[in-house]
């Protein structure tokens, strides 16, 4: 209790001494997505409480080294080193100029801890399998890849991506798909309707379903070289079954880079290491419960 305590007043000296007492009030004083203006650096930024709340947790977790204010935006310098320009305009939140109709948790992962920085994305065809809202594939479109096909079973997720897709026009870009990434064709549960909530996604049937996908199917369909294309995987357990049960595609991919979930599997950080490491060479950042994964063909 002493813990969280300190936490709060942690963050709330630090947006009191970087943005005054009354910032800190209007979290307080005003509706989650209310337009709000801080002055910040001697300009003005336009925020929202949801925003200054976002911030404060991607403060408080260390995803960020400094924040300061310029031309009407929040600019943050990320973990590692990156500047990332944050501002809400016109009903929509904006990072690096895109368009978002809300900042989810991912966000921070994904453009501040910036987990998939290590892979070589220009130019590439990006297999993005749990694209959530399309955090991830803007990003990668953000970094150059050529194409990105993003892979989300969630229902409330994919109409999101869909519209984050046409704010920033990227049709031509981004290829989005209802689906979950599976070893063999079928049905995948998606066990609870509600997007604020961390979902396993396993192939079986259920109230809720959609179709499962293949490596070689996606391959076929979209006619993928897999030696020019980098496999992305955050799809809560779904790495297991697709790298242990269908590695005969996998094997096929130059680069990968995923999100390792052993719980959802029960199965071992090893059993994948074992599996991966006849043909790959793999770097860890995390621990044996959960981390990212990058592999590169030996």
């Amino acid at each position: 209790m002493h813990k969280k305590i300190r936490r709060r007043m942690r963050k709330a000296w630090w947006l009191v001494k970087y943005f005054g007492f009354n910032t800190l009030l209007s979290i307080f004083t005003h509706e989650p997505h209310e337009p709000i203006v801080i002055k910040c650096n001697g300009g003005r930024v336009n925020a929202t409480p949801y925003l200054l709340r976002w911030l404060l947790h991607v403060i408080d977790v260390d995803f960020v080294r400094d924040i300061h204010c310029r031309d009407g935006e929040f600019i943050v310098i990320n973990a590692r080193g990156n500047e990332v320009r944050i501002k809400y305009d016109g009903g929509y939140y904006v990072i690096n100029g895109y368009r978002f109709k809300i900042i989810r948790g991912t966000f921070a992962d994904t453009f501040l801890s910036e987990d998939y920085h290590d892979a070589n994305i220009r130019n590439k065809v990006i297999i993005d399998v749990g694209a959530f809202v399309g955090d991830s594939a803007i990003y990668f479109a953000f970094r150059g890849a050529r194409k990105v096909i993003a892979i989300e079973p969630h229902p409330g997720a994919y109409a999101e991506m869909l519209d984050n897709i046409r704010l920033n026009n990227m049709e031509s870009v981004i290829i989005p798909i209802n689906a979950g990434l599976a070893s063999k064709p079928g049905k995948v549960c998606v066990e609870d309707v509600d997007i604020t909530k961390w979902h396993h996604y396993r192939p079986s049937d259920c109230p809720n379903t959609v179709p499962a996908i293949t490596l070689g199917e996606l391959i076929s369909r979209f006619g993928v070289d897999p030696n020019d294309a980098v496999l992305k995987m955050d799809c809560e357990g779904c790495e297991f079954d697709v790298i242990l049960s269908d590695y005969e595609h996998v094997r096929l991919f130059r680069e990968l880079i995923l999100e390792y979930h052993p719980r959802f599997a029960n199965k071992s950080l090893d059993d994948l290491l074992n599996a991966l490491g006849r043909d790959y060479s793999c770097n860890i950042k995390g621990n044996k419960d959960l981390g990212i994964m990058h592999c590169v063909r030996k």
